[in-house]
């Protein structure tokens, strides 16, 4: 990571400073987890936590997670909402870096693979109730990022399908069996 960072460290002028550099989709992507690691490492040194920032690019996407620190629950917060605030705090530094919206994604501690795995389970085993029952079922209220896990495990078991309903912050998902 530091032989990035050094790259990206160097003085730009004014002018040209808030917009994103050329390149592949990959470069930029690089560039962008670059920017979000700097941003985090200052919020990390602040703080006075300890972590590591591991960068990396995934499905067309930065992919930013900081680990190995004892106080680093505290930046997920209850049901991960002081991580999604982080993110999107992240996000606005690469954008007023880049002068381009970001899509990346932020995991503290681990907490959002876990999360993942236990939201791809919860999709999973609601859609074969779904089947068994021919009855619809609708989840509490969810994230953007937990309600995609959801869909993504639905969508593998034949027979139903999910769609989400409501609006922000209580949009849910509801799975149904299929006609």
């Amino acid at each position: 990571m530091s032989e990035t960072l050094q790259a990206t460290d160097v003085d730009v002028p004014e002018a040209e400073a808030p917009q994103a550099r050329s390149g592949s989709p990959e470069d930029l992507l690089v560039q962008e987890g670059d920017i979000a690691g700097d941003y985090l490492e200052r919020l990390l040194d602040l703080l006075d936590y300890d972590g590591d920032i591991d960068l990396d690019v995934e499905a067309g996407r930065a992919i930013v997670s900081i680990d190995g620190g004892d106080d680093l629950e505290k930046l997920v917060g209850p049901r991960g909402t002081v991580l999604e605030s982080l993110q999107e705090l992240t996000r606005l530094a690469v954008q007023q870096e880049t002068g381009v919206r970001s899509r990346l994604m932020l995991d503290v501690a681990g907490w959002r693979a876990g999360r993942r795995a236990e939201l791809a389970e919860l999709g999973k085993s609601t859609a074969e109730k779904v089947v068994a029952s021919g009855e619809k079922v609708r989840l509490h209220p969810m994230t953007p990022f937990e309600r995609k896990v959801v869909h993504d495990a639905v969508a593998t078991v034949a027979g139903v399908h999910s769609e989400s309903e409501g609006e922000e912050p209580q949009r849910r998902v509801v799975v149904l069996p299929k006609p």
